[in-house]
């Protein structure tokens, strides 16, 4: 066992603050990580503040990793020591059913192992990436391509797969019209992807104050949710809709937005339920449905796709002490458009 630096959780509802934390000697087959940079998440706060359910505390947050490799096992035949490499939202999986034999780990029958806050196959609690060191075994450890920063790579690892799997899965590309709800840390990559896929964007965002930013990430077009003429005027026109908003939204109104045979894929996770009018699946043969990341070959796919586009996220770079101010300007929506923990400050 080794001791770190990291940030923790004391407790739901606390301020996050300072802690040395464990990571496991490194066995045959993994590999220990220098994290250079870590994302902030907005499932970081839900989970942290005990939004989803009880967690066990402290609790290290971050699954939007990126760093460079210190230690290999054994046994470890991908990577070596020097490598650009990150970790996103899971750390491991039964690696024998048939969802993780098919390269769909996140949703592995026994339950994908979470990089933070989930309980590993050695019966440890996992922590995350808010810290100097992590130890990975090398089947869930990504390559990062050398056309990424690692700053602007890191939250690739989460929001950058979260919006690339659904855009990738539902047939995004040259004729197709995506739209994107909200631009925040999901929609800003997801409307950067679709365009690069070659998709005509549309941000679908409650007001036009961030017009100028969707239009320079790549969409064509922007319009207010709030105003009631957006509705009528781009009615049965998309493909696709990728929703990115963890609040509740007249779903309903957003599926009369899509063609026949379009879908609305949720990306976004709201605490509460989501209705639905049959019939406005059954008018149109439309479908309303839901995607968790990205499995670790399509991850390892989306950060290659990246790379060779020149895409990496925008982000305001932070120093640990800025953590919980951060938590609460993510919660205010005023971040542009994802914070990124420069890890050398954890020393």
């Amino acid at each position: 066992m080794t001791l770190v630096n990291a940030y923790a959780a004391p407790a739901a509802g606390e301020a996050l603050q300072p802690i040395h934390i464990e990571r496991r000697t490194v066995g045959a087959h993994d590999v220990l990580i220098d994290v250079k940079f870590a994302g902030i998440c907005h499932s970081d706060i839900h989970t942290v503040r005990g939004d989803w359910g009880e967690q066990s505390y402290p609790l290290v947050p971050g699954h939007e990793i990126a760093g460079i490799v210190a230690e290999v096992g054994s046994a470890v035949t991908k990577y070596q020591v020097g490598d650009r490499v990150g970790v996103g939202c899971m750390v491991n999986s039964c690696g024998t059913c048939d969802y993780c034999t098919a390269g769909d780990e996140q949703y592995c029958r026994s339950g994908m192992v979470g990089t933070y806050g989930a309980v590993d196959r050695d019966d440890t609690i996992t922590q995350g990436g808010y810290s100097t060191h992590i130890v990975v075994t090398e089947d869930f450890v990504l390559s990062i391509p050398e056309g990424i920063e690692l700053d602007v790579a890191a939250p690739l690892l989460c929001a950058g797969i979260t919006t690339y799997s659904p855009l990738k899965r539902w047939g995004a590309g040259p004729g197709k019209k995506v739209a994107v709800v909200g631009l925040g840390g999901l929609g800003h990559m997801a409307v950067k992807i679709a365009a690069a896929m070659g998709a005509e964007v549309t941000v679908l965002s409650q007001t036009l104050s961030k017009q100028a930013d969707g239009l320079r990430l790549g969409a064509q077009h922007y319009f207010a949710t709030t105003d009631p003429q957006t509705f009528d005027k781009l009615a049965s026109s998309f493909d696709v809709i990728i929703n990115t908003v963890s609040a509740p939204l007249n779903i309903s109104a957003y599926l009369g937005l899509l063609r026949v045979d379009g879908a609305l894929v949720n990306v976004g996770a709201p605490a509460e339920p989501l209705e639905v009018n049959a019939m406005a699946l059954i008018g149109g043969r439309r479908s309303f449905a839901g995607s968790m990341i990205g499995g670790i070959a399509e991850t390892q796919q989306m950060l290659d796709f990246c790379a060779a586009h020149g895409l990496g996220a925008d982000i305001e770079l932070i120093s640990a002490s800025q953590i919980n101010e951060a938590y609460d300007r993510v919660l205010a929506s005023d971040v542009r458009y994802r914070f990124v923990i420069d890890t050398a400050t954890l020393n």
